[in-house]
């Protein structure tokens, strides 16, 4: 939107780049105080963005958050003029109980307070998937103020192979967090022993040393010397690995984060979009995006047997998984391409500004 409002600046978290970058009409600052415990590190992050808020309070026109800490100095500035775009992916009082398992309630409690005030003074929310709408009309965000716009995935002609890929290899995408499921994918997987030429990559989002005790669990299980590692790849060359899978595999877990919470699996679109048939949890977050039979296969959470069957039947049917694939890709093609989030996203942001544009005061 930066034909819209003239210019923007880009506030992030960041460690070894340059805290300040400008180019042309887009500025970014960073944040990169090393702060070990989490809390404190937010408050700072959150004083932080106060600062740079007051910075321009004078053109501040539209400001977009997408955490508590960001949007409680955006609804809270003295002052304040400019609109708020709360952008909702998960909720840190839901998403830290499966993340810290010790966070205390009384804390969990607090930041749902945050969570709520925020919600109620932002001008508009937007949410990826109608789960997460779902979880904030629970909350009590008025429906009207509560925008979809979906994740997106880009449909591209496929990479080339790469150079190190097995002959026959499925593949897991993503981060490693319990509620991701891969503990319920290597036991899965541990079922598909008789298929020795088969081969499971997995392409973290995450270094190396984060993932140990899955490593340890798949020693444990016999599979480790069928495992492939990829750690934090740049984004092109999990498209390689993608486009060349046989099967993309999403298992997540039937947990409150996934049900109650909800979230926007872009393993599951980005899988889709490289014309790969996806084995994923049934879960509603899920059928947002595929359909089972039609894109791909959704199995019940937690249940590795039945993850492991779905996966071999797609593996003695080539044909019918291919078709799936294709049928996938044309399925971001038509509705869910970053153009058509894009765009929706714009009709957002010209809906606050016309409305700034009407009112006498500017608020």
């Amino acid at each position: 939107m930066l034909g819209f409002f003239g210019g923007g600046l880009l506030g992030v978290l960041g460690g070894g780049l340059p805290r300040r970058q400008v180019d042309g009409p887009r500025e970014t600052v960073r944040f990169d105080a090393k702060i070990p415990n989490l809390i404190d590190r937010a408050e700072a992050y959150s004083a932080w963005v106060a600062d740079r808020i007051a910075e321009h309070a004078a053109t501040l026109e539209l400001c977009h958050v997408r955490d508590p800490w960001s949007a409680l100095p955006a609804v809270s500035a003295p002052g304040r003029r400019h609109r708020v775009v709360y952008e909702v992916n998960g909720l840190p009082s839901i998403e830290l109980a499966h993340t810290w398992p010790w966070a205390s309630p009384a804390a969990l409690a607090k930041i749902r307070e945050l969570e709520l005030f925020c919600l109620e003074h932002s001008d508009a929310v937007v949410v990826p998937s109608r789960v997460i709408a779902g979880a904030l009309d629970r909350l009590g965000v008025p429906a009207d103020r509560v925008h979809l716009v979906p994740n997106g995935a880009d449909v591209v002609p496929a990479p080339p192979r790469p150079p190190d890929a097995p002959d026959r290899y499925l593949v897991y995408v993503g981060a490693l967090q319990p509620w991701q499921g891969l503990d319920v994918l290597l036991r899965a997987f541990a079922r598909l022993a008789d298929l020795p030429d088969l081969r499971l990559v997995v392409c973290a989002s995450v270094p190396a040393r984060r993932a140990k005790a899955v490593r340890r669990l798949a020693e444990r299980l016999g599979v480790a010397d069928r495992l492939d590692w990829r750690f934090t790849l740049p984004h092109p060359e999990v498209a390689a690995w993608l486009a060349h899978a046989e099967v993309s595999l999403a298992p997540l877990t039937g947990c409150a984060r996934n049900v109650e919470q909800g979230c926007a699996p872009l393993k599951v679109l980005e899988s889709m979009a490289a014309g790969v048939p996806v084995v994923a949890s049934d879960l509603p977050v899920v059928r947002e995006l595929m359909a089972d039979g039609e894109h791909g296969r959704l199995v019940p959470a937690d249940r590795p047997a039945e993850l492991a069957r779905a996966v071999r039947i797609l593996l003695e049917y080539p044909d019918r998984a291919r078709a799936m694939g294709l049928r996938g890709r044309e399925r971001i093609r038509s509705d869910l391409t970053w153009t058509h989030s894009r765009g929706k996203l714009a009709a957002v942001y010209r809906s606050l500004a016309n409305g700034m544009a009407s009112s006498d005061d500017g608020w």
